[in-house]
């Protein structure tokens, strides 16, 4: 195929859905995999109408050890190579981290962190050797500031996006690979209707700090063009990462357990 091809997982709404389409209109086809079939093959319609674009429907489920393994078969199915990989998938997991069980923390762990290294390790090689790849892990603000409580691992496995981003993008200086980690704040997708926080956020967050879903991956998406390591989306939200890095630690640590309640379900 003459076109380039963009793996998106997590594609079946919010940041990942709009990430397809942004992908699309650029000239890509798209390979779109989460666990919903019926929502990727509504998209998948409508991105093949919208942009005239090759569209994948793959259903997966990247809790499962062997979910990365499954969606990368049904690309070499098509006789495609990725070229373009949005490491999307996620979720929030409420909870103090003792009152959750460890296989929910665990399927955690696999979607949030084992499935992005393992999914980039194995496209990562064919991308260096055609020499052009875009690699995008969609982190979060969370990974910036100090952790707070509730959602225990969610901001510790953000972090850690952002510096495995860095570091992709070090090692990969001058070979037509890009890396970014997309930082964004609060988003209107359906995240907090998942986890059960949207009536919370909703009603404590002002609208100033929200951003839409095609925002970001736009934002995303330029950051990975222009080979930006990190990228922190909306101005309220730089300013909340500049000050997370200028004040002392124990100052920043009180700010987050003093407003807290206000995002995270304990």
């Amino acid at each position: 195929m003459a076109r380039r091809l963009a793996l998106i997982t997590g594609a079946s709404a919010g940041i990942g859905a709009a990430f397809a389409r942004i992908y699309a209109s650029h000239g890509y086809d798209v390979a779109l995999t989460a666990r919903r079939l019926d929502r990727l093959e509504s998209l998948a319609a409508e991105i093949r109408m919208r942009f005239g674009v090759e569209a994948y429907a793959i259903s997966a489920d990247l809790a499962d050890p062997g979910g990365v393994d499954a969606v990368l078969a049904a690309i070499a199915a098509e006789g495609r190579d990725i070229d373009a990989l949005v490491n999307n998938a996620g979720y929030g997991l409420p909870g103090t981290f003792d009152k959750t069980s460890w296989a929910d923390q665990s399927a955690f762990l696999q979607v949030m962190l084992t499935s992005v290294c393992e999914m980039t390790h194995k496209v990562l090689p064919g991308m260096v050797e055609r020499r052009f790849g875009r690699i995008v892990n969609v982190a979060s603000l969370a990974g910036l500031a100090p952790g707070s409580a509730g959602h225990t691992l969610y901001a510790a496995t953000k972090s850690f996006l952002v510096k495995f981003s860095q570091s992709l993008h070090l090692e990969n200086l001058g070979s037509g690979v890009h890396a970014s980690a997309l930082c964004p704040g609060f988003t209107l997708s359906e995240f907090h209707d998942v986890n059960g926080t949207r009536a919370q956020v909703s009603q404590s967050l002002p609208t100033w700090m929200w951003m839409g879903a095609d925002e970001v991956a736009a934002a995303g998406y330029e950051a990975a063009e222009a080979n930006r390591p990190v990228c922190v989306t909306g101005a309220p939200n730089k300013a909340i990462a500049v000050l997370a890095k200028i004040i002392p630690d124990e100052w920043a640590l009180a700010l987050i357990a003093s407003q807290g309640g206000k995002f995270r379900k304990v």
